[in-house]
């Protein structure tokens, strides 16, 4: 439970890194321990983790809640007999931290798309670690807290004075480079005035009247155009709505389709339009991001990593028969996207991505690859109102502001709605639960951080690693002689 403690609503800095040593000195403690003992240990640890970080699911349903907490408890129990193996090596914090990577990037990809959700890197928003995220990417940084995790395990238990001084050491170090690494934009490249829209959905879209959501962020985005006009607001570049801001498909409702082309026109800018768009079957749809102007739509990004069970209902007639409430509330199927959100927004390249998309590492990358210089995050979090899920994201977001080097804009139906710099610092954020609107000037980016050139070779070289060490540390000799891969107790 203490890892939990990091995130919110808790905050509690560095519980996971604690928590984690305490796991460490449970891996050494059960090196010749039997096999269910050590998995036991791994789903009590996932329970307790999973459980409260997830808290949030419950505003879903209380099946979600629980399935979802069983599915990710299960992936700790070979995590935690390849941390135990592991731990039965030379330099086993090197390769412990090696295991921990692996096991977050099993979780980032299975079942379906994966959970990336409550990762140790995630822990390190506003400490000293968090700018390793700008060299090493996400699975480095959990790499680097993992060791600290593992040093602190040796400062506790080596009863040498010199393994000690080199834990101290190493904490020290680790600490002190992280606080000097540098942040911040990855090469300037010009300005552009950004607006953001909430139009506030307080709750599940899917229980509002067709058109209710849509007509809200129209009128919120009638005020903002009222304020440019007034002078009151600069001149937007673009206008971006949040996920879902549109229940009602423009391409073919040409009442709702007129409207955002008026407003493209009364702005003199973009409009960004995140919806449920209908699918190329009655029984499917897309969730994406689409830039239209006063002369109709461009280019649009569909969402790549759709949530089971959420956005769409795997092995529907299977599931719809144990659970009768998904055929009713997900009636269509949102399909996956193939193509990064690299989008063009009046002369800008923007880097957009669609609410839970900012998890995965591949999906902010790719759209770095294809040229974004800045990100953008359409958000709808109105089913977790008044819940630690926003804030949870929002770190999130703040961190791959610092990985990428780029400012970061998320627009959200009911918040939380803001700007984060290269820094992972909050700039701006709209009041929660709101109709509101923001303006802020922002710095595009032309370059790379090293964590987008080396993330993906390290985080593949970190799954290896500790592919090899759960398979060496298995084989290593046991007080009685025996292999543990030839073992008979389970």
């Amino acid at each position: 439970m203490l890892s939990s403690f990091n995130f919110d609503p808790v905050n509690l800095p560095f519980a996971m890194v604690v928590a984690m040593a305490g796991l460490m000195w449970l891996a050494h403690a059960l090196r010749d321990a039997r096999k269910r003992t050590v998995m036991v240990t791994g789903a009590l640890y996932g329970v307790s983790f999973m459980g409260p970080l997830i808290w949030w699911m419950n505003a879903v349903s209380h099946g979600a809640y629980v399935g979802l907490v069983l599915a990710e408890t299960l992936f700790y129990l070979p995590i935690m007999l390849a941390l135990r193996a592991a731990a039965r090596l030379r330099w086993w914090p090197l390769w412990c931290a090696a295991v921990w990577v692996l096991g977050e990037w099993a979780r980032g990809r299975f079942p379906f798309t994966g959970f990336p959700w409550g990762r140790l890197a995630h822990t390190s928003i506003d400490t000293p670690f968090e700018a390793y995220a700008r060299l090493v990417a996400m699975p480095g940084l959990s790499a680097v807290l993992m060791l600290v995790a593992s040093l602190l395990v040796v400062l506790v238990t080596s009863a040498a004075w010199r393994s000690r001084a080199v834990s101290v050491a190493g904490v020290v170090a680790f600490a002190g480079v992280g606080a000097i690494l540098p942040t911040g934009i990855a090469g300037a490249d010009g300005t552009r005035q950004v607006a953001l829209v909430q139009g506030n959905v307080p709750g599940v879209f899917l229980t509002w009247p067709l058109g209710e959501i849509f007509t809200l962020h129209v009128e919120e985005t009638t005020k903002l155009a009222e304020q440019i006009e007034a002078g009151k607001v600069p001149q937007p570049d673009m206008v971006l709505w949040p996920e879902n801001a549109t229940d009602v498909d423009p391409y073919y409702n040409e009442s709702v389709r007129d409207q955002i082309q008026a407003l493209s026109a009364r702005l003199k800018a973009p409009i960004l339009v995140g919806g449920i768009f209908d699918g190329p079957t009655a029984t499917t749809a897309y969730n994406q991001g689409v830039v239209w102007t006063a002369n109709g739509p461009g280019e649009r990004y569909v969402k790549l990593k759709p949530v089971p069970f959420g956005e769409y209902v795997p092995w529907r007639k299977e599931a719809g028969f144990f659970v009768n409430r998904l055929a009713r509330d997900i009636p269509r199927d949102m399909l996956a996207g193939h193509e990064p959100g690299a989008l063009r927004i009046g002369d800008t390249l923007i880097g957009d991505t669609i609410c839970y998309d900012i998890a995965y590492d591949s999906v902010t990358r790719r759209a770095v690859d294809g040229g974004a210089q800045m990100i953008v995050v359409q958000t709808s979090n109105a089913a977790f109102t008044n819940t630690s899920q926003p804030e949870q994201q929002w770190d999130i977001s703040r961190l791959r502001a610092i990985e990428t080097g780029r400012w970061v804009v998320v627009p959200s139906t009911n918040g939380i709605s803001g700007v984060v710099d290269p820094h992972g610092h909050s700039v701006e954020r709209a009041p929660m639960h709101e109709p509101a609107f923001l303006s802020a000037k922002v710095t595009l980016a032309s370059g790379k951080t090293p964590a987008l050139i080396i993330g993906a070779p390290l985080e593949y070289v970190l799954v290896v690693l500790g592919l090899g060490a759960w398979w060496f540390g298995t084989r290593r000799r046991t007080p009685e002689g025996v292999s543990e891969s030839t073992e008979a107790r389970a």
